[in-house]
């Protein structure tokens, strides 16, 4: 029993840091997040992945220097946001 509650315990510590690195948050506070947006309450989730895209693009733009490597990590966790937020919310399957 304890044994089985420590495994549940690693595995999600786990998947929390998994989460954080995919989309710099966890699922947990990116729905909240998202649901307390105001672009997704008036818009809906597709424009609000929509904007989190033009966010992204304007991080790997060339106008404001060299892309290091941070601005590159942020932009692809907001591109895996957008992409959460689209599986998620407008998946219609």
């Amino acid at each position: 029993m304890i044994a089985q509650s420590i495994v549940r315990g690693v595995e999600r510590d786990m998947q929390e840091k998994r989460e954080i690195r995919m989309y710099g948050c966890t699922e947990a506070q990116m729905r909240e997040a998202v649901e307390q947006s105001i672009t997704f309450r008036h818009s809906g989730p597709a424009m609000m992945a929509a904007s989190l895209m033009s966010d992204a693009q304007e991080m790997i733009n060339t106008e404001y220097g060299e892309i290091d490597y941070m601005r590159a990590e942020d932009a692809r966790q907001c591109l895996n946001r957008a992409k959460w937020i689209l599986f998620e919310y407008c998946d219609n399957r």
